[in-house]
């Protein structure tokens, strides 16, 4: 056996503790950019108070930010493809720190609107880096590794929410925009330095996957031309825009009903309604990606969509009838989450299942077909 077999062979076995490091690596950078999604309905009354621009227009930022962070997503992937998750990703760091502090310092409603822009592009080169490194280490369990990748997102913000709205009560939301912002996107810079993807050949593709996966990678103009992948498309905006609806408005929602800051109590603990709905969401928000990308793992993408998207349905149908009641406004407000943040571990899972894990044409140099035997 010559050396180059003897590398390629070394390659194609990556340790466990290798594929889980790296999968760790990029929950840690989720968990730092939760609070830009997930922590922003905790400012909107804060800086309307402030400056008294009214919530529809400070929304807009919120608005930009999505947009941002999700339709520059396909640019945004073949740069990390070209430069790697270590250099996108580091770089990201660095810009969703610059947006917090923007934030923390925005007079006007045009410098908010630059803070969300900016934000959302470092938001969005994090989230779709991560992820999608995840997948690339993990073709064996796409559903788990992308699940356990966006619960860092959906649950990060949860140890912070209470920390975040007492220094908003004491210091000021500016300060808290400030140091947390600092704080996160330094995380972020400096576990990225520990990421990259795998190398060719490094991750063998499972030989009798539960769920069926392309045995090759398609170009991007392929998919784009596939009805499946239009379906998808549609499928993931109309479920992803009830649950950012929710996000957005969930503090203003307690406040127009005045229940905000009444005390709840559930399974021994008691947490002013807004605060423990806040929480929960963010816990149940995370448990649920690794847990639907683990039942897809075993009976399907699909099925596993139905169950969801009907539970979600249902959830933000009760909400809408029970949110002054403040139990059932915590109770029917975790349901939502639970039943909405699946569509960030099945995606992925799903594209990735359909059209392999790279954005490169199919004619590459080296390939590896059925039971993992290479061909060059």
């Amino acid at each position: 056996m010559t050396a180059a077999s003897e590398s390629v062979g070394a390659r194609a076995h990556a340790s466990e503790a290798t594929r889980w490091g790296q999968l760790i690596f990029g929950i840690v950078c989720m968990v730092m950019i939760a609070n830009l999604q997930y922590g922003w309905t905790l400012f909107v009354n804060p800086i309307d108070q402030k400056y008294h621009w009214g919530r529809a227009a400070i929304q807009v930022a919120f608005t930009i930010f999505v947009l941002t962070e999700t339709w520059l997503v396909p640019i945004e992937g073949y740069l990390i493809d070209k430069f790697g998750p270590r250099v996108m990703i580091c770089g990201s760091g660095f810009l969703v720190a610059v947006a917090w502090v923007i934030n923390a310092y925005a007079d006007s409603l045009l410098l908010l609107y630059v803070g969300a822009a900016v934000g959302g592009i470092g938001a969005g080169v994090i989230y779709g880096g991560s992820v999608g490194n995840a997948l690339k280490w993990f073709p064996d369990r796409r559903g788990l590794a992308a699940g356990l990748t966006a619960a860092g997102f959906g649950a990060g913000s949860a140890l912070t929410v209470i920390p975040i709205a007492n220094m908003i009560a004491s210091s000021g939301y500016e300060a808290a925009f400030f140091w947390f912002g600092i704080g996160q996107g330094v995380i972020v810079m400096f576990v990225a330095l520990l990421l990259r993807a795998p190398q060719e050949g490094e991750v063998q593709a499972p030989a009798a996957p539960a769920v069926q996966q392309t045995r090759r990678d398609y170009a991007p103009a392929e998919v784009l031309k596939t009805p499946v992948f239009w379906v998808m498309y549609a499928m993931f905006v109309m479920v992803g825009a009830g649950g950012l609806m929710a996000i957005a408005q969930l503090a203003p929602i307690a406040n127009d009903y005045q229940i905000a800051g009444v005390p709840v109590s559930i399974l021994g603990l008691t947490l002013p309604a807004l605060t423990f709905a806040l929480t929960i969401d963010r816990v149940l928000n995370g448990v649920c990606r690794p847990f639907f990308g683990w039942v897809s793992d075993h009976i399907g993408r699909e099925n596993t969509m139905f169950i969801a998207f009907f539970v979600e349905g249902l959830g933000i149908y009760a909400l809408l009838y029970f949110a002054n009641n403040p139990v059932l406004f915590v109770i029917l407000s975790g349901l939502v989450f639970f039943a909405w943040g699946e569509i960030y571990s099945l995606f992925p899972a799903t594209c990735t299942d359909l059209y392999g894990r790279n954005s490169r044409p199919p004619t590459t140099a080296c390939s590896i077909p059925p039971r993992g035997r290479h061909r060059c």
